[in-house]
């Protein structure tokens, strides 16, 4: 929908107005909603500390761990041990 046919439906004669308006309405869209989620599984392997994570990763929201037991997913509510950061030093 383009803004003129929006400013003839709510009847407004501003055109910068009603452009604020729909700019503002576009930013709490986007400040409310989280773009482009994906989900990745991956096993777990005994020994194993490192696994790699996607290339477009930019958050990572919350992991689980699928129980055996229960066949239930459990959230892992934060790391047991201080992380590890490690400068890339690989030029690829």
């Amino acid at each position: 929908m383009k803004l003129q046919e929006m400013m003839e439906r709510i009847g407004i004669k501003e055109t910068g107005l009603a452009k604020a308006w729909a700019k503002d309405a576009i930013h709490l869209i986007r400040s409310q909603s989280s773009e482009l989620i994906k989900v990745d599984k991956q096993n777990i392997i005994d020994g194993e500390q490192e696994y790699i994570l996607p290339a477009d990763l930019i958050q990572i929201k919350s992991i689980s761990v699928k129980d055996t037991s229960d066949k239930k997913y459990k959230k892992i509510r934060r790391m047991t041990f201080p992380s590890v950061i490690r400068e890339d030093t690989d030029p690829e």
